[in-house]
């Protein structure tokens, strides 16, 4: 069965003032990296606003919708800007979610990759940061929820900062359980270790600055990976972030591309044994361009070829 490639060109016309680090050249060089790969390429719908409306109560999407500015920048936090097409990629990162969802789980596509932006694991019910507008991986998680009747979905999240909005987002649903690996102490400060959620269904595993390949199997295979196992997911969602590469400037873990297919073919056994390898994996950090899309590519050449061996 094919691995959806799900994308949109407008998710490049969220543009951040000069310098800052989530820029349109992420995308542009996976995109490049991900070119004459075997994947069904399909185009990220918007979002619809039921959709939204599971995460964000209506006041909130209506200042995100406000605040979206004709020319220039609106400043939303410290690091969060709109610029004019910010508000359109936004609603296409997380639509694509969702539409990702939905191949995956109606058998169009085996597994899916979402290579949407701005990221999402970082806003939370009603605040933007961390350059994220809307929490895509929980919005797609929801709605599998409200559209699939599915009862289980894990999300796994091994970007290098901790995902606050997701966890903000779904830590009180039993029937979704958040893991997040993570550099601690690093932007935002929180995933502490006894933040375990309202029906224990967040698990943090806060890694120290230096952190190593070996390290960081150690703690996937000794905790995260059999918490999702217990679990018995009927889908797990990835917070696909690859800012824990040892060349990202904004951090300090030391995980490599073999790393990424390592934890990435973990991910996909444990689907293989729950629910028939339904994994989608969104698109969360990466700041070195070569080491985003390098590591991207291994990431993805994974979820092809497990997704070939499932159908």
């Amino acid at each position: 069965m094919s691995t959806a490639l799900v994308t949109h060109p407008d998710c490049l016309e969220h543009v951040n003032p000069p310098g800052h680090p989530e820029q349109v050249a992420r995308l542009e060089h996976i995109l490049a990296a991900l070119e004459g790969k075997a994947l069904a390429r399909i185009k990220a719908p918007l979002v619809a606003e039921d959709d939204l409306a599971l995460a964000h109560p209506a006041e909130y999407i209506e200042m995100i919708r406000n605040a979206a500015p004709a020319q220039g920048w609106a400043q939303l936090d410290g690091d969060t800007f709109m610029s004019p097409g910010s508000l359109e990629a936004a609603h296409r990162a997380a639509g694509g979610a969702v539409r990702a969802v939905d191949m995956v789980l109606t058998g169009e596509a085996g597994n899916a990759f979402v290579a949407c932006r701005p990221p999402g694991h970082h806003a939370e019910t009603s605040t933007a940061m961390g350059f994220c507008l809307f929490g895509n991986v929980a919005i797609a998680a929801k709605h599998a929820l409200a559209h699939h009747e599915l009862s289980r979905v894990a999300i796994v999240d091994f970007d290098v900062h901790h995902g606050n909005g997701t966890q903000d987002l779904v830590e009180g649903d039993r029937r979704i359980l958040f893991c997040s690996t993570h550099q601690s102490p690093l932007f935002p400060g929180t995933g502490h270790a006894h933040e375990t959620g309202a029906y224990n269904n967040v698990l943090n595993v806060p890694l120290p600055d230096g952190t190593s390949s070996a390290r960081f199997r150690k703690v996937m295979d000794g905790s995260v990976l059999p918490a999702v196992d217990r679990f018995k997911p009927e889908l797990v969602l990835v917070s696909a972030g690859f800012d824990a590469h040892q060349a990202d400037p904004l951090a300090g873990m030391r995980l490599t591309e073999d790393d990424f297919i390592w934890v990435t073919e973990r991910i996909c056994d444990l689907a293989d044994a729950h629910c028939q390898g339904r994994v989608v994996a969104s698109l969360e950090g990466g700041y070195d361009l070569d080491a985003l899309a390098s590591s991207v590519a291994a990431h993805v050449d994974v979820l092809i070829r497990r997704g070939a061996d499932e159908g």
